[in-house]
């Protein structure tokens, strides 16, 4: 899918990545960016279409919805990292409600918009859903949950012609990682990779170079051709999504 003359839903996109997708989005030609953030936000550029979206609200999503209409790509970019131990379980339902439950209910929400185009739906993970980070265990959980979500929406829209891809960066230079001593690929750079990757029809997207080494391995490993075979089994399947079960 090319980005070019495109309506893209960006979340999280007032800093950091989801901001440097919508700058990226517009770059390549992008017909309408919405920008979904928590809080108020402006763009010089008329292409953004600013959007009050706090993924863990179903009535903000709703709203969206209903503004939106018709949608090519979905940018699931909102989350958190909280870097709490593994006895914190409050904080563990604070990642799954942004990070798992967040990109489950809005791409649930946008799915008759999202089919009706047959479009692409972008969940950007991180390389902690493959091997857990020690240190911020927790976020590792949620993004590991949201990686098998994303695996499974694969599987169940290929009937629909809704592509899915998969984005698993290491780190990225925001303010998640402020406080970590370690080599950081720049948002803008991971951006382009980002929307590279989906105009290329990359299933799993490896934008960095910390996640590039991983991404060959990968592709040919006995884990990816697993995934194949179990998707294979509902391949004619078309998923349920909430608004065909009212």
């Amino acid at each position: 899918m090319k980005i070019a003359d495109t309506t893209i839903l960006v979340t999280g996109a007032n800093r950091g990545l989801g901001k440097a997708l919508v700058e990226e989005a517009l770059r390549r030609g992008a017909r309408r960016v919405y920008a979904g953030t928590r809080q108020p936000f402006a763009h010089a550029d008329r292409r953004v279409m600013p959007l009050i979206l706090d993924v863990t609200d179903a009535s903000q999503i709703k709203a969206a919805v209903e503004k939106i209409g018709a949608l090519d790509i979905l940018i699931n970019n909102a989350g958190i990292s909280l870097q709490n131990d593994l006895s914190d379980r409050v904080a563990l339902e604070r990642l799954l409600a942004v990070n798992l439950f967040g990109t489950y209910d809005v791409t649930q929400a946008f799915l008759p918009s999202l089919s009706r185009s047959g479009s692409a739906i972008v969940n950007v993970l991180s390389l902690a859903a493959l091997a857990a980070v020690p240190f911020d265990s927790l976020y590792s959980i949620s993004k590991a949950a949201a990686f098998s979500l994303s695996q499974s929406l694969r599987a169940l829209l290929a009937a629909r012609a809704v592509s899915v891809h998969i984005v698993l960066p290491g780190p990225i230079d925001t303010d998640m990682t402020r406080n970590l001593e370690i080599p950081k690929a720049s948002a803008e750079s991971t951006a382009r990779a980002i929307l590279d990757g989906v105009e290329n029809d990359e299933e799993e997207i490896f934008p960095d170079p910390m996640s590039v080494q991983m991404a060959e391995g990968w592709r040919s490993s006995a884990v990816k051709a697993l995934q194949r075979q179990f998707a294979a089994y509902v391949q004619d399947t078309p998923v349920k999504s909430a608004a065909s079960k009212k």
